[in-house]
Order: C-alpha cells, then sequence, then structure tokens
C-alpha cells in the first residue's frame, strides 16, 4: 500500500451529477492520501455580501458540486471503498437560506431567507446566529459517494446506494465510510461541506461552508456491500448534550407528516420562547437540532421527536 502519497484536487475540478463517464483527474493508490478543495452547496452564488434576493435567483442546475472523480487502484465492482476522513481545513465563511420549494416545511415557508456565518475557522467557537444564540460547530462533508453502474446522468441531489449526498453530520474527522464499488475505479467525488447541521438538516440547508477534507482511501476486495456504513471513534454529539434538550414530538400513522409536524412544535416554541421571526428559527434548527424516532412498532402510530440543544442559548 502507498503511505506516503499525499496529493491535492482543487476545486477546478468539480463536476455536477454522478456519470461514470466522466474522466478521473487523478488516479490513486490504496492507501493514499488526497485532499480536496470543496465549493459549497451553491456553487458560489453565495457569497458573503449575498441577500435573501440571491436566494430567489439561486440557478439549481449549479447546486451541490462535488470535487473529483478519482480513479482509485484496484476497485472494482463488489468491492468496498474505505475512505478515512481525515482532517478539515473550514473555510471561516458559511451561510443557511430558506429556499422557496426546497426543505421539510417549504409549504409553510414560502419566501426566501438567508444567514451568512463568519467563524473562527482556527478554534471553531461557536458560531454566531443571534446575539443569544450560538451554534457549535463539527465540519463535515454532505456528500461524498461514487459513481454508479447505471449509463447516464443522475442528479447529485438526492441520496444513492453508492452514497452521494448523505447529509450525516457524523461523517466528520475521525470517521470511516465504506462505500459499495459498481464501476471500476470506483471514481469517488466529494462536496456540500458544512460547518455545522442538525440531523435531518429540516430547512434543507445547514451551515453551507467551503473547506478542504483529507480523505485516505483503501479497499475491502470481493466484499458486496448493499448500502453505505460508517464506524465513528466515539460519541458523536456529546458536543450539543451539556445542557440538555428542548424537544417537540409529531405522532401519527404517517413519518413524514410526525417529522413535520416536531419540527413545525419547535419553531413555535422557539418563536414563544425566544422572540425568534418563525423563519429565523427554522434555518437556526436546521443547523442544529435533531429529528430521531423514538417509536416505529405500536401501530399504528409511530413516534418523531425533534430535539433542540439547549447549549445554543446558553
Amino acid at each position: 500500500m502507498c503511505q506516503s502519497g499525499h496529493r491535492t484536487i482543487h476545486s477546478g475540478h468539480t463536476h455536477l451529477g454522478w456519470d461514470r463517464s466522466i474522466p478521473p483527474v487523478a488516479q490513486v493508490a490504496p492507501g493514499e492520501r488526497v485532499s480536496f478543495v470543496c465549493l459549497e452547496a451553491s456553487g458560489g452564488q453565495i457569497t458573503a455580501r449575498s441577500s435573501a434576493a440571491d436566494v430567489a435567483a439561486l440557478d439549481s442546475s449549479r447546486a451541490n458540486p462535488v470535487t473529483g472523480p478519482i480513479f482509485v487502484d484496484g476497485a472494482m465492482p463488489g468491492d468496498i471503498l474505505v475512505v478515512e476522513i481525515e482532517s478539515f481545513v473550514p473555510s471561516g465563511f458559511g451561510w443557511t437560506a430558506n429556499i422557496p420549494g426546497f426543505g421539510l416545511l417549504a409549504d409553510q415557508f414560502p419566501e426566501p431567507a438567508l444567514k451568512l456565518w463568519s467563524y473562527d475557522p482556527v478554534t471553531l467557537a461557536p458560531a454566531l446566529f443571534s446575539d443569544s444564540a450560538r451554534v457549535p460547530l463539527q465540519p463535515f462533508a454532505g456528500t461524498m459517494g461514487v459513481a454508479p453502474a447505471e449509463p447516464g446522468r443522475h442528479s447529485v441531489i438526492p441520496p444513492r446506494r453508492v452514497g452521494g449526498n448523505l447529509d450525516i453530520r457524523d461523517l466528520a474527522a475521525g470517521t470511516t465510510l465504506y462505500l459499495p464499488v459498481e464501476v471500476e475505479g470506483a471514481l469517488f467525488s466529494v462536496g456540500d461541506t458544512h460547518a455545522a447541521q442538525g440531523d435531518g438538516e429540516v430547512c434543507g440547508t445547514a451551515i453551507e461552508s467551503p473547506m478542504e477534507i483529507t480523505l485516505t482511501f483503501n479497499l475491502i476486495k470481493a466484499t458486496p456491500l448493499a448500502f453505505p456504513r460508517f464506524s465513528t471513534r466515539g460519541p458523536a454529539t456529546r458536543h450539543l448534550d451539556v445542557r440538555g434538550y428542548e424537544v417537540t414530538t409529531g405522532i401519527g400513522a404517517d413519518l413524514m407528516q410526525a417529522a413535520r409536524d416536531a419540527v413545525a412544535g419547535m419553531v413555535d416554541l422557539l418563536g414563544a420562547r425566544h422572540g425568534m421571526a418563525a423563519v429565523d428559527a427554522y434555518m437556526l434548527a436546521s443547523t442544529c437540532a435533531d429529528l430521531r424516532i423514538p417509536e416505529i412498532v405500536d401501530a399504528p402510530n409511530w413516534v418523531v421527536s425533534f430535539h433542540f440543544p439547549n447549549a445554543v442559548f446558553d
């Protein structure tokens, strides 16, 4: 295995959509370390000078660019690509938006809204949302995946069996991701980097933030994998547990509606307690609150809970 190699794939090598016919920008050996410079989810359409008007004018065809793809020597269909997430170099800039027509409560929030973030990329001190709310940061990549075997172009927006836009905040430094390989060389790409996100990313955006990510690649040969899996080195949410949570629920036969009810309840609670505008509460919750399924066996109704960390308002 190659242990000493380390190269950088710059943000000029991005693409939109998964397609096995996209030529790889680099070829790497198992054990090689690679850094990827990633754009944020708008592909540069949102900047530190943007306003809600820019959200309304977003070109969705440019959303979620990913850096790559890279060809991993020896990767063949039926193998597992092992992606060790080594580190992140954040930029200090980020944004969260309510994009019309997108998000869990899109019907309730039809107008564009934008929150611009400035954070310390070295200390990663909690980022200021308002005078009273600060969000703990945990950089991760929302999109990591390999090319599907099916020919043609496939949107980056929905997640797939081969990974892609998973938006799992636990895919942070120290985590190892395992992806099923469907094409020779795997053709791995990464992007959609976030400074923080709650589980569910309920408004459709997290703290979208350009940054550099360093990964090491390995292979597990001839071991079919049905869907991605990952392993972490320790507790994933302890950084938000110190002050407990406020929790709202949704209960019913439809899990999606129960999730909507739980989030709507939290928007109402944050507004009542902290005097926040509803859309601000919705965007804030998307960056730090977690949707969970406490119960899915007691038919005909299931329970969804939405956990907002009290530490944000300390």
